[in-house]
């Protein structure tokens, strides 16, 4: 039974009557690195997080970055966020969210900091592995369900960064200047259906600035927009050091202060806010308000319940008492692993495959020989906040030689050489607030192999030819690591590290037969040798069994299915964030340092043109496009019908038959996209406005529906402020991809 909402409410109340003004100032900051304060005079506890969105990370000190160290704190390793979203598979990211939900309860965690959802505006930006997509629509529709399975277990997830950040570089201190229609057709959609339909419980604010003001002390993004605009009562967390004025975050939007140094009494709303209030600067309402939400979000996490008693002097008081039935949660099970094996699968994209090159089958193969440092590194470890201390990870060299079997000799070697990054002795967390976050990403980018290393990369690479010569099956797994796809850092431009394109190229001199493994969190540049490889697989960091799942597809198992959720354009100087933007941002002027706390200002000047939307206004070719991907089956589209719909908010329901024309059970991820049958200077040529996949038999076919609305046909007007309806001839497509279009009607709106 529901709890009434009047009934809550008075409680909370009671309870926040009870408290002093330096408890409340308790409740709202840090007291340890991943805990808030608590108040154990009235039985409030602390709220216990945990990064991140590929697993619960391991456990460290309270007031230390140094981890506890023992073994209990080993997990399920999740698929990134990329690696889901390249499922285009709803129910996937609700079965993704249900393991990281009931696994962060079961490691005794109230909130767990994922999802991530910024926009892939820029694909330098070291962190886009742990966000989703360039398109708003596809964010949405996978948030959602994502957010629904992590909170089924008496825990919340707490989506980030709100809003608009996009870049690492300055992280901290770059504004970001958008007009509104930008902001709300391409930055908010994910936010506002993890807000008003998911419902999520907890939100984090960003390190950028937004029009001048800090993401997690804005009045404008967490108070206009989010508190009184969607009408949010949930929790709103800093990001770990984002907080720079303690008078602006004491009246915005946000609930709890954190950051990564040990000083917890002088964050700026402990002692700072406590003397502010004193001195009549801040009004201790504003603190009331943040302490109300913490109360609503523990009581939402069945982590309190308020119990009211009567007193002798007529008075009622309040307390909180733990919920004894509370989920305990579990991990590490082997159910859990299933889910991640299942995401695993359908996350893998086929991007070519010439001549039927894949799959190799095991039982017509005698000799393998897998090439490139990243099939035998392991991922789970690295990338920043994201890191997990994974309970195991099928690396590609350990789920090749498994499926493959004794009656095949699988033999590995390096191919490129990887240096051995020399660990600060600082904490990366401490480091990662500086002003100086970028200087070891520069240093990456520029330094030079020493005489030794020169050695081990030309015996390295002359090993690979001699041995490709050999063996008629050659799989290379090159791509990325977490060197590259990190928190903190931005990649220089989009080329393959550590030498890669020189291997590639060797190799497939003397096998041109090689089948190409690019792992990577984001886009790359293939040019050097795609015209050259018969096959080449996409997989984004995929979790504890993405090994298994890669050497599934490639031996034939499973069929791939996954499809690209952003475009992969070859050179960065090639998208909006080169061409219309202005990355990584221009030194601010006199005038603008007096009015916010930056060293940059970026204007996305390619406002809604990004990604896709981008590349297909101003024809700019791109590796492969958004939506892409290949499958060992055909799949025929036909019978397209677009009628008028019945329902309130409905305008139009879309049906089209999918065949599977092949000889394997396949998936295919049907895509929908509106556009202006004219299309005018403002508008893309069309953005996705539906998606679903299913499943098919040899020869079965089955009928895929849409149902558009309104707002499917709407953009925001600047100059009303207000969502308005186009009129006139519009086009629906149905296709395999933003470019592969199979089918479209024209409609009219009047």
């Amino acid at each position: 039974m529901r709890p009434n909402k009047k009934d809550t409410e008075k409680k909370i109340e009671a309870l926040l009557q009870e408290l002093t003004l330096e408890e409340k100032s308790r409740l709202i900051h840090a007291s340890e690195f991943f805990r808030s304060g608590d108040v154990p005079r009235l039985g409030i506890p602390k709220i216990t997080m945990s990064d991140g969105p590929m697993g619960v990370r391991n456990d460290f000190y309270p007031a230390k970055w140094r981890p506890v160290g023992t073994t209990a704190d080993a997990v399920s390793y999740l698929p990134c966020n990329t690696a889901i979203a390249s499922t285009w598979n709803r129910e996937l990211a609700y079965d993704s969210g249900r393991v990281l939900g009931r696994e962060a309860r079961g490691r005794g965690k109230d909130m767990i900091l994922a999802p991530g959802i910024n926009i892939k505006r820029n694909p330098l930006c070291g962190r886009n592995f742990e966000y989703m997509s360039e398109d708003p629509y596809l964010i949405a529709e996978m948030v959602v369900p994502l957010i629904e399975g992590i909170e089924e277990n008496d825990v919340s997830a707490c989506v980030k960064h709100f809003a608009c950040n996009a870049q690492e570089w300055e992280r901290l201190w770059v504004n970001v200047e958008l007009d509104e229609r930008t902001l709300r057709e391409i930055y908010l959609p994910g936010f506002e259906a993890a807000v008003k339909r998911a419902k999520t419980k907890a939100l984090m604010g960003s390190y950028n600035l937004v029009r001048g003001e800090h993401g997690s002390q804005s009045k404008f993004l967490l108070t206009e927009i989010l508190r009184k605009e969607w009408k949010y009562d949930g929790l709103v967390v800093s990001d770990w050091g984002a907080i720079h004025d303690t008078k602006a975050a004491a009246e915005s939007g946000l609930d709890i202060e954190m950051s990564v140094f040990p000083n917890f009494d002088e964050y700026f709303l402990a002692n700072p806010v406590i003397e502010a209030v004193k001195k009549g600067e801040i009004a201790e309402a504003d603190l009331d308000k943040k302490v109300r939400n913490i109360l609503r979000f523990m009581l939402r996490v069945r982590l309190i319940e308020i119990e009211m008693k009567a007193q002798k002097n007529g008075k009622t008081s309040a307390k909180a008492v733990p919920v004894a039935d509370r989920d305990p949660g579990y991990f590490n099970g082997s159910a859990m692993h299933l889910y991640a094996k299942k995401t695993a699968r359908e996350a893998v994209v086929m991007l070519k495959n010439e001549k039927h090159r894949l799959p190799i089958k095991p039982s017509q193969t005698r000799k393998l020989l897998v090439i490139g440092n990243n099939a035998d590194r392991l991922q789970s470890n690295g990338g920043g906040s994201g890191e997990i201390k994974a309970l195991y990870e099928v690396t590609p060299i350990m789920g090749l030689t498994r499926e493959y079997g004794g009656n095949t000799e699988v033999r590995f070697t390096p191919g490129y050489y990887v240096p051995r990054k020399i660990r600060p002795e600082v904490s990366w967390q401490e480091d990662s607030v500086s002003p100086e976050v970028m200087l070891d990403a520069e240093d990456r980018d520029k330094r030079k192999n020493s005489a030794k290393e020169k050695e081990l990369i030309k015996k390295y690479r002359e090993e690979a030819v001699r041995l490709a010569k050999e063996y008629d099956e050659v799989v290379i797994v090159g791509g990325l690591d977490h060197e590259y796809d990190t928190e903190g850092c931005d990649r220089k431009d989009l080329k393959l590290p550590y030498q890669q394109d020189a291997l590639i190229n060797a190799v497939l001199d003397v096998n041109p037969r090689a089948v190409v493994v690019m792992l990577a969190g984001s886009p790359v540049d293939m040019t050097a040798w795609s015209d050259r490889a018969q096959a080449i697989l996409w997989m984004a960091y995929n979790g504890m069994e993405g090994g298994t799942a890669l050497a599934e597809v490639i031996s034939g198992t499973v069929n791939p299915s996954g499809k690209l959720p952003e475009s992969l354009p070859s050179d960065f100087k090639k998208t909006s964030a080169a061409v219309l933007g202005d990355y990584p941002g221009r030194k601010l002027t006199a005038a603008e340092k007096k009015k916010m706390n930056a060293t940059l200002t970026q204007t996305f000047r390619d406002g809604v043109f990004v990604g896709y939307r981008f590349y297909e206004k101003y024809n700019v070719p791109v590796q492969y496009e958004f939506g892409y991907g290949l499958s060992y089956t055909e799949y025929k589209y036909s019978g397209m019908t677009v009628e008028k719909a019945n329902g309130k908010d409905a305008l139009f329901t879309v049906s089209v038959k999918v065949k599977n024309t092949g000889h394997v059970t396949g998936k295919e991820a049907v895509q929908l996209y509106v556009g202006e049958k004219v299309v005018s200077e403002d508008n893309p040529i069309k953005e996705l406005k539906g998606f679903d996949k299913v499943e098919l038999e040899p020869g079965e076919e089955k009928t895929v529906r849409f149902t558009l609305t309104a707002k499917d046909f709407s953009h925001f007007s600047n100059e009303s402020n207000t969502w308005q309806q186009m009129k006139g001839r519009m086009v629906i497509y149905i296709g395999a991809s933003s470019a592969d279009i199979r089918a479209k009607k024209e409609v009219t709106l009047k």
